[in-house]
């Protein structure tokens, strides 16, 4: 689970800014919202408020940045993410850094990069105690790009050299994280003293889902098993979008040509060539692999059984209709509920939701319809939930705990500042909606008239 994140020199983030998940010890409410992990309280949600402009969605690339940059390399349009309000700040470190539970073990992991050159310039990874200790896994600092291992670590002679020999060939290397280089094709024993830069991988590249207004959903999950169609027809109905079912139909090839381009027709066939199949391994021919992905305004699900392709398209049925509906032919509301399903039927554990504008498409009370279903769903899971919206109906301490509500806000100087309600000290019977819109909490809109110049 997620336990801090804290980032500098980010975009509208110019100071050293932390989020943190750790409960208030002072807040009763909502105890389900809270996983104890070791001493630790964890939260599961976290829902941020903040004008237009604010740094709200500049939280969110964040961690878009630092999910992509652990996974492959550093986007390269985040070569002008460096905070702007100074001008010394292009040539000034950046820092990134979470703080995460995984596998029963806390971990911090972070960098810094000069943004603007494409250059990670330091990198390090710790493991927490409880006892509020910390040893060294790995490090390497400024101006010595080799990485070491920590002093406290006891690798065995044989994960010492290996370590040492990915370590020299790396040495020099600034455009990539160490951590990256060794989750490519390196040799990791489950039971090696080295597991670790697998862990941290594992949960930063997978773990961590980040959805942004303009997401492409691909590998969507559950639109395949007829038993996953059932219970998605029920959440719809749940939600009064007038779909009665929800069932799949054979794309034949013209429609199939005319919907789905080439290109990604063909990364479609190579994820499907080196995905899992549903018995787990990718050994058995014979097993179907099967992914469905998101086409402009249609869902579209593969499946590749031994040397065959069937390409199908997801359809709907009304309440009181015999016709059968496309994805197209429903509301940007209905389709973004599609989109969010695969968050409601995950029951993997440790997954990281991070979302930009929940609520778009969606009515306000449809919005309060899925964050209640989500909870529901999640109620047994390490599963959080960390998102931005405008959506003031929310703001409800029946619905959220105090310290789960964050704001966003511009300071004079047009830079970004975090802060959680818990710091207001607010009454529980508080009607947080209407005193957030008449601006107690800050993190609102702040207008100036407009003046007809030629007339003054």
């Amino acid at each position: 689970m997620l336990i801090r994140i804290r980032l500098e020199n980010f975009k509208s983030f110019r100071d050293d800014t932390e989020l943190t998940m750790i409960s208030s010890s002072k807040i009763q409410k909502c105890p389900e919202h809270k996983v104890k992990i070791g001493n630790t309280n964890v939260l599961k949600h976290a829902v941020i408020y903040g004008a237009n402009a604010s740094g709200k969605s500049n939280l969110v690339d964040f961690f878009w940045f630092f999910k992509n940059t652990v996974a492959d390399k550093m986007p390269l349009e985040a070569s002008e993410w460096f905070c702007k309000r100074d001008e010394s700040s292009a040539e000034r470190d950046s820092s990134f850094e979470i703080q995460f539970s995984f596998n029963d073990r806390f971990y911090s992991y972070g960098f810094t990069a000069l943004l603007h050159q494409q250059s990670i310039t330091s990198e390090w990874l710790y493991e927490l105690f409880p006892s509020n200790n910390a040893r060294c896994l790995f490090e390497r600092d400024k101006g010595a790009s080799r990485p070491i291992l920590g002093s406290e670590l006891k690798p065995s002679e044989s994960d010492k050299s290996k370590f040492d020999i990915y370590a020299d060939d790396f040495d020099g290397n600034d455009s990539v994280l160490f951590l990256t280089e060794m989750n490519r094709s390196k040799k990791i024993a489950d039971d090696s003293e080295l597991r670790f830069f697998k862990e941290v991988y594992t949960f930063i590249s997978d773990k961590i889902v980040v959805v942004r207004p303009n997401t492409s959903f691909n590998d969507i999950k559950y639109y395949f098993n007829e038993t996953s169609l059932q219970e998605i027809s029920q959440i719809l109905k749940s939600f009064d979008t007038g779909i009665d079912t929800v069932n799949m139909k054979e794309v034949d090839e013209n429609e199939f040509n005319n919907k789905v381009p080439q290109p990604v027709f063909m990364q479609v066939i190579a994820r499907l060539s080196n995905k899992e199949a549903s018995n787990g391994t990718t050994e058995d021919s014979s097993v179907a692999r099967s992914m469905t992905i998101r086409v402009n305004r249609n869902f579209f699900t593969f499946v590749l059984y031994k040397d065959s392709l069937t390409v199908y398209k997801i359809l709907t049925t009304h309440t009181g209709s015999s016709y059968k509906f496309s994805l197209d032919e429903e509301s940007d509301g209905t389709r973004r509920i599609f989109e969010l399903i695969d968050m409601l039927l995950n029951a993997e554990h440790d997954v990281v939701y991070v979302v930009d504008e929940l609520e778009r498409s969606l009515h306000p009370m449809l919005t309060k319809r899925f964050l209640d279903l989500f909870m529901s769903y999640h109620k047994n899971h390490q599963t959080q939930l960390i998102f931005t919206t405008h959506e003031s109906s929310i703001m409800d301490q029946k619905l959220f705990r105090r310290d789960e509500i964050w704001f966003v806000e511009r300071d004079i100087h047009h830079t970004s500042d975090i802060y959680s309600l818990d710091r207001f000290k607010e009454r529980y019977d508080k009607d947080l909606s209407k005193a957030y819109l008449e601006g107690r909490y800050g993190a609102i809109p702040v207008f100036s008239s407009l003046s007809d110049e030629e007339g003054e």
